[in-house]
């Protein structure tokens, strides 16, 4: 692959490698000022760990070779001090996922306001006026007093947003900037990204979403099995792509797919009626009627921050109504009624291999090892993976490990909480596929929590419309 290198940053040759052999081989890529650079590829195609060779935090296990030229310095020859020296300063990284990337002791004005006060050496007043600015410029001026655990995962995300351009970092790194968030707030993240490239800044993006690399303009670059299999101008490139897998990646957009309603069902499984939540004076619905019967998938669509995760856990009976009643089915075990997380890590034991937890997990229900196997190869999960640690595998491939143990259990209901959101529109496509097979196999009922609209229409029974009040 023939690439014109600018000065900015060049990436030559790039490999990394683990203890059982190369991961990710030769990959070539350039950024220069004006010219932003994205990576598209599915979970697991090495987009991420290209990024992490280039900021200098690899996991330790593992090991980058070729040349990572930074304003003339090799950054793979430096020592771990001096890269580390310019996290925040020279490069900034927003990280995959915000629930590792926030003080979970801390509120959210007072992290941002660390970025001003600690790494650009700003006085305590003026760090926290910054830091309310930051917070405004992502719609978050009514989370600055919250913890992380009291926000939701597009909260979560657009806090890490705030808290990478405080640092104002000559090269912004970007892995999955709007993942978890409504349409509206990634076009105003897209547009912020793009408004840092216009103040000279340098953007190097890592994103499953077409539509962002689309609207981010400069250079695409497609990753697959941990090579780059295409390189182009974004126009090009997304018109009239050349590789096989491109051009699979944007057949499989949630707009081309084919609408399945599903099947209406009178066989309840949950329901709530005149439901209300509020936290403090703030009123996150009210009078809300909501029911999800066996073999019908039910959407909750509406902006960040809306209430759609504390409907789910309202109908799972993990948070209690401030009004209203439920209903479940009877006969039915807790067991049976299971939730896909919207952020994986905080739902598995960062020290316990995946494969430790569900041989734990078979054991303590009485399942069959076999089970796992043929959910994984519905999954399209590696048996590899079952070694690794939650921490060493992507995103989305933990979301389906995830979707994975709840299904072990037998679920008479699911609350799927942005379960796509992970996911690379090929992966995407598959694993929505397969959820439709589950629920006309096994006639679960299942809630799904979606910020993209197109993906509800075209999988849902109905959709439940929820709209801000506050």
């Amino acid at each position: 692959m023939n690439i014109q290198v600018p000065s900015d940053l060049s990436v030559s040759g790039l490999s990394i490698h683990s203890a059982e052999g190369a991961i990710v081989s030769d990959v070539t890529l350039a950024l220069g000022r004006g010219q932003p650079l994205t990576l598209l590829g599915e979970s697991g195609s090495g987009k991420s760990l290209v990024a992490q060779a280039i900021m200098g935090n690899l996991p330790p296990e593992l090991r980058a070779t070729g040349r990572v030229l930074f304003k003339e310095a090799d950054l793979l020859k430096e020592t771990p001090s001096q890269r580390r020296r310019r996290w925040g300063r020279s490069i900034s990284l927003l990280p995959q996922e915000p629930w590792l990337a926030l003080d979970p002791t801390m509120r959210v004005a007072p992290q941002v306001a660390e970025v001003h006060r600690y790494v650009k050496g700003r006085a305590a007043a003026e760090s926290a006026m910054a830091a309310k600015k930051n917070l405004s410029e992502v719609a978050l001026s009514a989370a600055e007093g919250l913890y992380p655990f009291q926000i939701s995962g597009g909260m979560g995300q657009r806090t890490a947003i705030a808290m990478a351009h405080a640092t104002d970092a000559e090269l912004l790194i970007a892995d999955e900037p709007t993942k978890g968030l409504d349409a509206a707030l990634r076009d105003a993240v897209t547009d912020r990204l793009r408004q840092e490239v216009e103040r000279g800044r340098l953007l190097l993006t890592i994103t499953h979403d077409v539509a962002v690399a689309r609207a981010l303009g400069g250079t695409i670059g497609v990753m697959l099995d941990g090579r780059l299999v295409e390189y182009g101008p974004t126009q090009k490139l997304l018109t009239a792509p050349e590789h096989a897998y491109t051009k699979a990646l944007l057949a499989a957009e949630p707009s081309q797919w084919e609408r399945h309603p599903g099947m209406k069902s009178d066989k309840l499984v949950v329901a709530g009626c005149g439901l209300e939540k509020r936290y403090g004076d703030r009123v996150l619905f009210s009078g809300l009627d909501i029911t999800v019967a066996a073999g019908e998938i039910v959407s909750i669509a509406g902006p960040s921050g809306c209430g759609k995760t504390t409907v789910g856990n309202i109908l799972l009976g993990l948070t209690n109504p401030d009004a209203g009643s439920i209903v479940r089915k009877a006969g039915l075990s807790s067991l049976r009624f299971q939730k896909l997380y919207q952020d994986p890590p905080a739902a598995f034991a960062p020290s316990q291999t995946i494969r430790r937890g569900l041989r734990d997990l078979t054991r303590l229900h009485g399942k069959e090892w076999t089970d796992v196997e043929r959910l994984l190869a519905r999954l399209r999960l590696p048996g590899a993976l079952l070694d690794r640690l939650p921490g060493q595998i992507s995103g989305g491939e933990l979301q389906r490990f995830a979707l994975l143990r709840a299904l072990l259990l037998d679920p008479a209901f699911l609350f799927a909480d942005e379960m796509t959101s992970r996911l690379d529109p090929v992966s995407q496509k598959e694993v929505m596929t397969f959820l439709l097979e589950i629920v006309s196999e096994r006639r679960v009922a299942v809630l799904m929590v979606t910020h993209d609209r197109e993906v509800a229409d075209r999988v849902s029974t109905r959709v439940v419309e929820l709209a801000r009040t506050c």
